[in-house]
């Protein structure tokens, strides 16, 4: 059995390779890791030349599903891998998790194995605002699972419904507060106001730096939610927001429930000294202050009571441990 190079193995991921080394990888006369060759396997299946695509689709019986999920799981994954698994292999155990979990793979493959969904895959893409608000045919794919419940499709129909008028006052002070050049902020408010409610979120998930500032503060929770999870989300925009009195104890909460933001000090201490912050969550976060900052919280009349005593007895706490 042929050992293939690394090389001669992206060759064959790309379709350059010799036809004798399609056949070989068919044939099962080339060495493979399993999930190199079920992803090759399924890239051959689709080829130009009948006898390889059909030898090829004829390996892809003996092959566990294990060794597609594990492909398919891969950053690296081959589009020709989602398309194939998507439309011949979604009733096997595992691929159609697997589909959701790569980021990589679009949702136009993921339309054909919304049915086949566990919950769990399901409340996974359900949070993934990007790909469902991007496909109205995956949304649709979306209603019709068994898996989906009757919250969740509440939340497809606030998506991709017709949504409520843009309230164009509270746009424009949303608008005002993230961009101070008049005519540029003139331009925000006519772009957003003519969206749609997924338009907004692939625009707060896309979009510069003034339109998350803007949509932060959207009416529609959807839109705030996609905001934070924007890739060009920076840490200086999570530290305002952390300190917006104006934004819903839900999104404050998505903020201090989030991991990497509250690696962030100033996130952390700003949702304390923010008097929205649900009480549980500052009460939870608050053994991370500092003894400077703790010492201000505690004559921080802007936040409950019970925070401010919760301060002094952990200020108390600290020095005793000290002596």
């Amino acid at each position: 059995m042929e050992t293939l190079n690394p090389e001669v193995v992206e060759d064959l991921r790309h379709g350059r390779a010799t036809r004798e080394r399609k056949l070989a990888v068919c044939t099962g006369g080339a060495h493979l890791a399993p999930a190199d060759r079920a992803e090759i396997l399924a890239i051959l299946a689709s080829d130009t030349d009948e006898m390889i695509a059909t030898r090829a689709s004829d390996a892809i019986l003996s092959m566990p599903p294990e060794s597609f999920v594990e492909a398919i799981k891969r950053e690296n994954a081959q589009p020709a891998l989602f398309v194939y698994a998507s439309r011949n292999l979604a009733d096997k155990p595992g691929i159609c998790d697997a589909l959701v979990q790569n980021k990589n793979c679009a949702a136009e493959y993921l339309v054909h194995i919304a049915r086949h969904l566990s919950g769990v895959a399901t409340q996974a893409l359900m949070e993934d605002l990007d790909r469902v608000s991007a496909s109205p045919a995956l949304a649709a794919a979306l209603e019709h699972s068994p898996s989906l419940t009757a919250e969740q499709k509440n939340h497809l129909h606030e998506l991709h419904g017709p949504g409520h008028p843009i309230d164009e006052a509270a746009l424009a002070d949303a608008a005002a507060a993230a961009e101070p050049d008049a005519a540029r902020r003139q331009t925000l408010i006519q772009r957003i106001a003519t969206m749609t409610v997924a338009q907004r979120v692939q625009y707060a998930i896309k979009g510069a730096s003034d339109a998350r500032r803007t949509l932060i503060r959207d009416s529609n929770k959807v839109v705030q939610r996609a905001v934070l999870q924007s890739p060009r989300l920076t840490d200086q925009e999570v530290e305002s927001f952390a300190a917006m009195s104006s934004l819903t104890d839900e999104i404050l909460r998505l903020i201090a429930g989030n991991r990497a933001f509250r690696k962030n000090y100033t996130v952390v201490r700003n949702l304390i000294n923010n008097p929205k912050t649900p009480l549980d969550v500052t009460l939870h976060i608050l053994p991370i202050l500092n003894a400077q900052d703790l010492k201000r919280l505690t004559t921080n009349k802007n936040v409950p009571e019970t925070l401010r005593t919760t301060a002094m007895k952990l200020q108390r706490t600290r020095a005793d441990q000290k002596r």
